[in-house]
């Protein structure tokens, strides 16, 4: 029986967004611990450079790249910079996201256009540029971090659940487009539940705790991903507390 191969990422490249903290940094852990090169990718300079001095501190190899992925002109030029540098990234991780949980009602259009803009066309401008390149080189893997928000919704979350929903579609049709495209280049949707990160906890602090999963178990999810062996592919994976309240 073919077993599952063991996640070697020696001599890979990787980029992951929102990678300052949460789930990006463990995703960042788990990447330069499997020994891939970590470009930490965020808008949060200070936090992301800290995550990069103690993943070096650690003997892995990590870089800070300063990018706000709602600027396609900016996330042209990064890409640029690591082709010149011999950095082309083989692994992508979009985890970059906001959200303003206020009813419909009282959104502003600046609050929708942020939320759209961070977890839809942000994390579609990066894929738009790796995609390309992976594709050229016949090689590479791109993970898109959704949410229990792609598959259904609850009152204060459109903007969120929107592009969540839109990122969950995109990320089925760039599956369907490498399998055309090249079968060398892996996608891959992950559906991850409630965590116990900022991104929770800072916007709700009455959280039961209990109740979130820790980043590291989603942050291994990817590392499964990236380790099913050539000729297979996994283009989706849903991983939650067992007690989540919004799946399914």
């Amino acid at each position: 029986m073919e077993k599952t191969a063991a996640c070697d990422l020696s001599g890979r490249h990787a980029v992951v967004t929102g990678a300052a903290r949460g789930l990006g940094a463990a995703i960042a852990w788990r990447l330069a611990d499997a020994g891939a090169a970590v470009q930490v990718a965020d808008v949060r300079r200070e936090q992301g450079e800290k995550v990069c001095a103690r993943l070096r501190a650690e003997g892995r190899e990590a870089g800070f790249l300063e990018l706000d992925v709602t600027d396609p002109g900016a996330v042209a030029a990064a890409f640029r910079e690591l082709d010149e540098r011999g950095r082309p990234p083989d692994i992508l991780v979009n985890d970059a996201a906001v959200d303003v949980s206020r009813p419909l009602e009282h959104l502003t259009a600046e609050e929708l256009t942020r939320v759209v803009s961070t977890n839809l066309l942000g994390a579609g401008y990066m894929c738009l540029e790796g995609y390309r390149r992976m594709v050229a080189r016949g090689s590479g893997h791109i993970v898109n971090i959704l949410s229990t928000a792609a598959n259904r919704t609850w009152t204060e979350a459109g903007p969120y659940a929107a592009s969540k929903h839109g990122l969950r579609a995109f990320t089925h049709t760039l599956f369907k487009e490498a399998q055309r495209d090249c079968l060398g280049v892996g996608v891959t949707g992950i559906i991850a539940g409630g965590m116990n990160t900022p991104f929770i906890t800072e916007r709700f602090p009455e959280t039961d705790l209990s109740k979130l999963q820790s980043p590291d178990i989603v942050a291994d999810t990817v590392l499964y991903a990236l380790s099913v062996p050539a000729g297979s592919g996994i283009p989706e994976l849903v991983v939650i507390p067992r007690n989540e309240p919004s799946w399914p």
